[in-house]
């Protein structure tokens, strides 16, 4: 399993990489916080995509 409490963006893209080898993944903490982090992380749905290059900085 590969989850999260209330996070930013940045926190999540780590975890994001190691979702593929998990067989539970919980990574909404973004989607909990009134403001995150300029670019965040992309969620459409029940779906969450990968993070751009500007994400790390």
């Amino acid at each position: 399993m590969v989850g999260c409490m209330v996070s930013t963006s940045l926190s999540m893209a780590p975890a994001f990489l190691l979702s593929s080898l998990a067989h539970f993944v919980d990574l909404d903490g973004p989607l909990l916080l009134s403001h995150d982090r300029k670019p965040g992380m992309r969620y459409e749905g029940t779906r969450m995509f990968a993070p751009s290059a500007d994400l790390w900085g």
